[in-house]
């Protein structure tokens, strides 16, 4: 399988050509086009049980699209947000990937989902991630922009959490109030994710919940 990742980063789209027998897994309603030598199969991956937990408790949708090259071909895939692609390598390694975030998948990566603890019940991302994990190639979308940290040991960092894509599994994760009581009402900031290396982190350069807050107010009165 190649791939290319076009019109970054702001309207990424990722153009993947696929050999005879190649398939690859994709978040329902990714695909923007593909050759008519390519089949689709829609399921469950993980069976009922995996796809209640990604999306109930993920965020993620209920199914995955799985393609298939009868012939050689390509498929086009997007997010649907305008923003970036950023593709993974995982060598039997483990990712842990906020909701939203995960776009396509070679087969044999396994997601599911993982626990976060109470320290994640305020975050944005909810009380669960997305677990990601095997040998293969990951894609990941954002809004906006992806920019990658790289975390030495016991290195800390700050993200806000509307700005969280994704982090390696050696990477702590901890949810906190920034400043005091008044700095977290009324900064505009709000709560953070400190992360402690090492390990590697990506983040986005746009927050949803920020552009959320600044059009709602915009959109006309229904009255």
């Amino acid at each position: 399988m190649e791939y290319e990742i076009l019109y970054q980063p702001s309207y990424a789209l990722l153009k993947l050509d696929l050999e005879e027998s190649e398939q690859i897994n994709a978040e329902a309603g990714a695909l923007v086009s593909m050759s008519s030598g390519i089949s689709i199969e829609t399921g469950m991956k993980g069976g009922l049980f995996g796809g209640l937990k990604r999306s109930l408790l993920g965020g993620e949708s209920f199914f995955i699209n799985k393609f298939t090259a009868e012939s050689p071909g390509e498929i086009n895939m997007a997010p649907p947000l305008p923003g970036d692609i950023h593709a993974i390598d995982l060598q039997e390694q483990m990712i842990f990937v906020q909701s939203g975030s995960f776009m396509s998948a070679t087969t044999d990566i396994d997601i599911d989902t993982k626990w976060g603890g109470s320290k994640t019940f305020f975050s944005r991302e909810g009380l669960f991630l997305l677990k990601i994990e095997g040998t293969g190639k990951l894609f990941a979308s954002s809004f906006g922009a992806i920019h990658p940290i790289n975390l030495e040991a016991e290195e800390k960092y700050i993200v806000d959490t509307g700005h969280i894509v994704a982090f390696e599994e050696g990477v702590g994760y901890n949810v906190k109030k920034i400043g005091g009581m008044k700095s977290t009402l009324f900064s505009g900031e709000g709560l953070v994710v400190e992360l402690t290396g090492p390990g590697k982190a990506w983040i986005q350069s746009r927050s949803e919940d920020s552009f959320l807050s600044w059009l709602i107010p915009r959109l006309p009165d229904k009255g």
